[in-house]
């Protein structure tokens, strides 16, 4: 059985879901900043009725009313917090591109990370979003152990 070493087709698909993701948490992160100093609430109602929800719906107010109490000072915390994941989730996917290592290490530690707290979740409240991602972690940190060998060949530099 002769495999090919170049092509790692579950590698790319990882690649993608670490960018992807990497992605879509600086926008969010750089929404957030936007939100500084802008009327929290009055933004948060805003948006509710741009998704159509009813913002006056119970559950809806009770999360207005904390979204009330966040401070310009949490927001960029959050904001703060938020980008640097994005960032390390760009950094991973670039790494995994150019096969080094380190990046194939991060991405096992940040999966693995995950998993307990995803299967927290799961035990007290069921919900097929988290068992996705649990699985997709679990997919990702067995796939990349498992072929690290294959995938990441150390280069010596002469």
């Amino acid at each position: 059985m002769t495999e090919k070493k170049q092509r790692a087709p579950t590698l790319y698909v990882i690649i993608a879901i670490k960018l992807i993701k990497g992605l879509l948490l600086l926008s969010l992160a750089l929404g957030v900043y936007s939100l500084v100093g802008n009327d929290l609430q009055d933004t948060f109602d805003r948006a509710l009725r741009w998704v159509r929800l009813d913002p006056e719906k119970k559950f809806f107010s009770d999360m207005a009313v904390h979204v009330g109490k966040i401070t310009d000072a949490n927001v960029r915390w959050v904001a703060t917090g938020t980008l640097l994941y994005s960032l390390f989730s760009l950094v991973e996917g670039v790494g995994l591109m150019f096969r080094v290592s380190w990046a194939g290490w991060m991405a096992i530690s940040e999966s693995a990370f995950f998993i307990p707290i995803e299967v927290y979740e799961l035990i007290h409240n069921f919900s097929t979003t988290v068992t996705v991602i649990l699985i997709i972690n679990i997919v990702i940190v067995w796939y990349l152990l498992d072929n690290r060998e294959r995938l990441f060949r150390h280069h010596h530099h002469h």
